[in-house]
């Protein structure tokens, strides 16, 4: 008789940790976040209030599992042009968020500088804030925040020069 209960035990057990093995991964998967998507810039205000928009700027950034594309550009009121092309790979946390610069081209004739083209390939790491569904970090290259919230991805910068506003089309 002990040698028919055995059996059942060791299934018994088995199902009881392959169930606690699935439960903690759907924990742990629940935890990681995600920002995954394409996003289209649909305002910029200025510290004086002023908001741009279409046509006078324009931004679209993709952030796949694993890569970051992020190209905008902006048109003053004399046809001059200033643009930004980013390309990274990163990885974000429930704790931190870390971006590797594979290129950037900055181009502003606005501020009347050269062009300027980093290639560094160089690694920044920031620590993320998660709460109740909205991921708060900053910038790795920059001296922006960005808090994304539903489709919403906010970039604000430094002393609130400008905010972004960015909304989820993908």
């Amino acid at each position: 008789m002990t040698r028919s209960y055995f059996p059942r035990q060791l299934w018994a057990l088995s199902g009881i940790l392959v169930g606690m093995v699935v439960l903690f991964a759907s924990v742990a998967a629940a935890q990681v976040p995600s920002i995954e998507g394409t996003y289209q810039l649909t305002s910029r205000k200025l510290s004086d209030g002023t908001v741009i928009k279409l046509p006078d700027i324009m931004g679209l950034c993709t952030f796949t599992k694993t890569h970051r594309n992020f190209n905008i550009v902006q048109k003053d009121a004399t046809g001059k042009f200033s643009s930004t092309s980013n390309v990274s790979t990163y990885k974000l946390t429930a704790t931190e968020y870390s971006e590797t610069r594979l290129f950037n081209i900055v181009n502003d004739q606005i501020g009347g500088k050269d062009i300027v083209y980093d290639l560094s390939g160089k690694t920044q790491s920031v620590p993320v804030k998660m709460e109740a569904g909205r991921i708060q970090f900053k910038s790795a290259f920059g001296q922006r925040s960005y808090v994304f919230e539903g489709n919403t991805w906010t970039s604000t910068a430094e002393n609130n020069a400008n905010v972004d506003v960015w909304e989820k089309v993908q």
